[in-house]
């Protein structure tokens, strides 16, 4: 009796070891892809997030001298807004952190990016920029491997 006890004991707790396993697999998995979506999260990252990033830091860095400058910063921000949804559909989003950073933040550092463009206001864009980027690097640091 005390055997078969311990059987299905050790049944028992492989099968909810096995069952943990598969969550935590599941939740990485997320992370790093959608579910339905083929795309990886780091190349929406890379093909994106980075360059419109990277185009908005140059852009802020020169200061936006004409329409066309500041209508580019516009677009960029518009980009980074959009992410904002991307990074939180089809399952990629694993905790709270990455949803803090993407769903709150980053949605709302671009909008308040594009704000600022289309009002030509160089300080309101620098300072939603940079707490942007703040915003990223935290997320980075938590997820980024």
């Amino acid at each position: 009796m005390k055997k078969k006890f311990a059987l299905s004991g050790f049944v028992v707790l492989a099968a909810t070891l096995m069952y943990f396993g598969q969550a935590l697999e599941t939740v990485s998995a997320q992370k790093t892809q959608g579910k339905t979506r083929p795309a990886a999260t780091k190349y929406l990252m890379r093909g994106i997030v980075q360059p419109n990033c990277a185009g908005v830091g140059k852009l802020l860095k020169a200061g936006p001298a004409n329409e066309k400058e500041w209508d580019t910063g516009a677009c960029h921000a518009s980009c980074l807004s959009e992410m904002s949804f991307a990074l939180m559909d089809d399952g990629r989003c694993p905790d709270g952190v990455w949803a803090s950073a993407a769903k709150t933040t980053l949605r709302e550092c671009s909008d308040a990016l594009l704000a600022a463009a289309k009002k030509q206001d160089l300080d309101a864009a620098n300072a939603a920029f940079k707490e942007l980027t703040t915003s990223c690097a935290a997320c980075h640091k938590a997820h980024k491997s």
